[in-house]
């Protein structure tokens, strides 16, 4: 499925316009995922305040995702998905964090944790992913340990951060794996194996330790299991591509990249809707002691702008960025260690261009943002939790600058 770079007079195209893709062009199906996300937004909009006092999403907007499909856009066809390209997923959480962030966040989670059906045996991803309300969530980091016996693995660990735990019906834990003898095994390269052994919710013990400053909707909450006998059907290796199924062009891919592709549009999301907001602001607010209203503030005007270009250019690029790789990839059916580095550089860079407009907006809006009441409080917290995440590090960085000069680097952050 290839996102085509020059306008053509296909009828099954549709302007860029309509999926948020500047440059890249998609199919009529594509195009249709970002608006029904944005037929979400006057729901999301509406319950957010309740997301975020419950720590959860509640039962009626979870209803709507489901009602449209939108927790299976990266799951293989054969389950019921739609292996949907990574620039349509990242509009898609951009749409959404402009309403709610905390049910864009959970999304984006849920993309990734999906994506392990394509490495699952047709009758074990269906187990999984076959009904209709099927969520996976899991924490992060290679936490758990699995020891290999017959049939499969005993596997004991705790995880943290299962962004999604709560409305999940299924829980994966990455583990490092043992032989029954206790030994270590180890890949050809000497670096000892993992694997992420997938389980029922209801098989695990839940830490309810989800008390947090932003996107506190997530319920990204810890989980254990101790001495849990996994089938070897329910385990999959991720970062081995030999165990993929499918040849689909979204399983090219691994999943850190689809994190930071919907992560940063999470970022971006917020820090338009927050933009906007203050567009808005500006039409009507005269700060205490200025000699002007906002509107007539030559100030005001200016930052406006600069926060509107900067805003501006960091989603062109992350959107150029994914775009083109895309399509790169979808002609080659690789992915190369230099076009990882370009996902992780523009990715980082939009999540912290965002919180840096985010801030700026929350600063000219003056005393209106620090209320609970309005949602300049609110977003100016979730835009900060997400900076905190994986995907924002600036030490990411650091490790494209190595690999641009031809150092070793960590591929699990590529």
């Amino acid at each position: 499925m290839r996102l085509p770079t020059n306008l053509d007079k296909d009828s099954n195209s549709v302007t860029a316009s309509i999926s948020g893709l500047p440059a890249a062009r998609v199919t009529a199906d594509d195009s249709s995922w970002p608006e029904r996300a944005r037929a979400m937004t006057p729901l999301l909009r509406e319950r957010a305040d309740a997301i975020e006092a419950g720590r959860e999403l509640t039962p009626d907007v979870l209803d709507a995702l489901h009602e449209r499909e939108l927790f299976r856009l990266t799951l293989p066809s054969h389950v019921g998905g739609h292996e949907l390209p990574i620039p349509v997923l990242a509009s898609v959480t951009e749409i959404i964090a402009g309403a709610d962030a905390s049910t864009a966040w959970c999304l984006g989670q849920a993309f990734g944790c999906a994506m392990s059906a394509a490495f699952l045996d047709e009758e074990p991803a269906r187990e999984v992913f076959g009904p209709p309300d099927a969520v996976l969530a899991w924490g992060a980091g290679t936490q758990g340990k699995a020891v290999a016996t017959d049939g499969g693995y005993v596997v004991n660990g705790t995880w943290r951060f299962a962004s999604g735990a709560k409305h999940a019906t299924w829980l994966g834990g990455h583990c490092k794996v043992y032989e029954a003898n206790g030994t270590p095994r180890l890949y050809p390269d000497g670096v000892h194996a993992s694997r992420t052994a997938l389980f029922r919710r209801e098989r695990a013990t839940i830490a309810d330790d989800w008390y947090v400053m932003g996107l506190k909707g997530t319920r990204s909450e810890g989980y254990a299991v101790e001495e849990l006998f996994v089938d070897s059907r329910l385990t999959l290796d991720r970062e081995t591509p030999e165990e993929c199924r499918l040849d689909s062009t979204l399983y090219v891919f691994p999943t850190t990249n689809v994190y930071a592709s919907v992560f940063s549009g999470v970022a971006l999301g917020i820090a338009r809707a927050m933009l906007d907001d203050l567009f808005t602001l500006a039409g009507t607010k005269s700060q205490r002691g200025a000699r002007t209203s906002m509107r007539d503030s030559a100030v005001v005007h200016t930052r406006l702008a600069e926060l509107e270009a900067m805003l501006g250019s960091a989603r062109a690029y992350q959107r150029e960025t994914i775009c083109a790789i895309w399509d790169e990839v979808d002609a080659a059916r690789a992915l190369t260690m230099t076009q990882r580095a370009r996902i992780r550089l523009a990715t980082t860079w939009a999540i912290n261009q965002a919180t840096a407009v985010c801030e700026q907006v929350y600063r000219l809006a003056g005393s209106t943002a620090i209320f609970e009441d309005h949602v300049f409080e609110r977003r100016f917290r979730d835009a900060h939790a997400v900076s905190q995440q994986v995907q924002g590090r600036h030490t990411n960085f650091e490790t494209v600058g190595r690999h641009m000069l031809g150092l070793d680097i960590e591929t699990m952050f590529m």
